[in-house]
């Protein structure tokens, strides 16, 4: 996910970003937690299953891990940056600007930041998730 991120900045002509760095961490770091997470689950949920439902829930389970992974730690981040205005910890304020910050870095990275996936991330996406439902063997127990 970090080279789909770069490839699609430095086609945009913004791979001079100060913040590149942070930002590709971000997409490391969720693409790796999906990566983790939705490989054993879609190796259960399809253990005993055809190809076609194997590639399928790879491709699904991959694409909205990373995506919402993503878009969890850019929220992280930005609510990080936001805190020192934020009122102290625990107060219902508090859980409101939590809350509503986050919503706010979520909705931006959907709107901003899955563009940073195309178009290198989805041939690869479809690739990975049909390399792994052929790599998997077909359980008959």
């Amino acid at each position: 996910m970090v080279a789909c991120a770069f490839l699609s900045l430095h086609m945009e002509g913004r791979d001079a970003n100060f913040h590149l760095e942070k930002l590709l961490l971000i997409y490391f770091t969720g693409g790796f937690c999906a990566w983790v997470i939705a490989l054993p689950l879609a190796r259960l949920l399809t253990r005993r299953r055809g190809t076609e439902t194997r590639f399928a829930a790879h491709f699904a389970l991959l694409s909205l891990g990373t995506v919402a992974l993503t878009a969890f730690f850019f929220a992280m981040d930005y609510r990080l940056f936001y805190a020192r205005w934020h009122q102290p910890f625990g107060t219902r304020v508090w859980a409101f600007q939590f809350v509503f910050t986050s919503a706010g870095a979520v909705y931006q990275f959907l709107v901003m930041g899955l563009r940073l996936y195309l178009p290198v991330g989805l041939p690869i996406l479809v690739g990975a998730s049909l390399w792994l439902a052929r790599a998997m063997p077909l359980s008959r127990h």
